[in-house]
């Protein structure tokens, strides 16, 4: 059984950042190409939200320049992966495509949590990077395994992850790498595009519609619609976006009330009250049963497979 969680709040835990330029990027290149004020490198897609937080396609960014201010500043970033019941299956592909494309040269945790500990498949990691194992239980339906994973991850932010790593990313496992994923996904609070979703206007978001739910965001309200399957930030932020999404799925349940889309509901509630200060193109979040890529998507760097989901989901 889970244990209970610690109601101890995690700033009371966690030292406060030093007055520093840790978080300063003081790349060693210097014969980059200057960048133009008046010629933006992306004319075709949005690259900047109303409230000023970039949102990162390909030529947004260089990869070298990002590469050599993050490499000096020592930094691990936390990456939670939940394999339950036969979503196990998924994991080879997701740790061993991480370690070709995913924060190369920069320490990496993951945390892979499980009730099979023992179908974890050994991979090989390069210098830095390790894998904790977490054992959870396995639940009567698929959905309750997406509600309690706010909790969980709520939980060992607290108990361990703070005090190991300095940004955190949470994915699902039935996804495997296909690009260069690098530190310029980093940030204080980061959403991704959900790929079905961004070129739609918000009335026709699968946001949570009902009043009586937490997640009730209502239908002239809304900036993007976000995919539960990748979030992330400082661990800090994180940790402050689990606790409110558990308290208020917590919530929910105590009124017989369980949002549309589960957590993913809940997680765009909370993106729309605490805006992302970094948003991820789906570029970072592929859907591939959508087939071909659209002309703005210039890499597929992170996709979710196809797959029977009635096969893996073993209690419909």
């Amino acid at each position: 059984m889970l244990r209970s969680f610690c109601s101890q709040s995690i700033t009371q835990s966690i030292p406060a950042l030093p007055a520093t330029p840790r978080d300063v990027l003081q790349p060693k290149r210097a014969n980059y190409g200057q960048p133009l004020a008046l010629i933006p490198q992306r004319n075709d897609v949005l690259t900047v939200t109303p409230w000023l937080a970039p949102i990162v396609w390909e030529r947004t960014f260089d990869p070298d320049m990002i590469d050599s201010a993050y490499k000096s500043l020592n930094i691990t970033i936390a990456t939670t992966v939940f394999a339950v019941g036969k979503y196990t299956q998924f994991l080879q592909d997701f740790l061993e495509t991480a370690e070709k494309y995913y924060m190369s040269g920069l320490r990496v945790h993951y945390y892979v949590f499980t009730d099979q500990p023992r179908e974890v498949p050994r991979v090989e990691l390069a210098a830095g990077r390790k894998i904790s194992i977490i054992q959870v239980p396995k639940y009567s339906r698929w959905q309750e395994i997406s509600l309690r994973r706010m909790e969980i991850i709520e939980r060992h932010i607290n108990e361990t992850i703070h005090r190991e790593a300095d940004y955190i990313f949470c994915m699902d496992v039935d996804m495997k790498f296909h690009d260069r994923w690098g530190p310029e996904t980093l940030g204080t609070l980061v959403g991704v595009l959900h790929p079905w979703f961004y070129e739609f206007t918000r009335d026709k978001f699968t946001y949570e519609r009902r009043p009586e739910s937490t997640a009730y965001i209502p239908m002239e309200e809304g900036d993007f619609y976000y995919m539960a399957a990748v979030f992330g930030g400082r661990v800090k932020e994180v940790h402050a976006l689990t606790k409110k999404c558990h308290e208020h799925l917590d919530k929910d349940k105590s009124k017989n009330l369980e949002a549309i889309w589960q957590e993913e509901s809940h997680l765009n509630w909370y993106f729309l009250h605490n805006k992302p200060t970094k948003v991820l193109s789906p570029e970072y979040l592929w859907d591939d049963q959508k087939g071909g890529l659209p002309s703005e998507i210039k890499r597929k760097r992170f996709s979710a497979v196809i797959k029977n989901k009635e096969a893996v989901r073993e209690n419909v």
